[in-house]
């Protein structure tokens, strides 16, 4: 079955970087638009980026774009979150995702992929 592992979440201080990672099983990474969310204390999940294999192309909240990059290497089954530039309020539980389409639009993003993994905090304070 699909399983979506995340990992490097942690704390950093406002200004500095991290990078997100995802392990990915049970599909195919060639066949399968990817994403990140995220859920901040208190707060509804909200869609941080996906990227479509079909055509290359990466969609982005708002609220990071500029500063996140998602990207996959499909030979390593992994899926990425690049976060530069960090603030206070992307502080959150960061959640790796997988469609079950070979796309993602804003729709994806507003209303959620079909499959979840578990989570990594992502704490920015200083």
């Amino acid at each position: 079955q699909v399983q979506l592992v995340e990992s490097g979440g942690g704390l950093v201080q406002p200004g500095g970087s991290l990078r997100l990672s995802c392990a990915a099983s049970g599909f195919s990474l060639n066949t399968h638009a990817v994403g990140w969310f995220r859920q901040a204390p208190g707060k509804e999940r909200e869609g941080v980026a996906c990227h479509s294999n079909s055509d290359d192309s990466s969609i982005y909240a708002t609220a990071v774009k500029g500063r996140f990059n998602i990207s996959r290497d499909s030979a390593k089954r992994t899926i990425y979150l690049q976060m530069n530039n960090l603030k206070p309020e992307d502080t959150a539980v960061y959640y790796c995702a997988a469609d079950k389409v070979n796309y993602c639009s804003d729709f994806d993003l507003q209303y959620g992929m079909d499959y979840l993994g578990g989570g990594t905090m992502v704490t920015v304070s200083s």
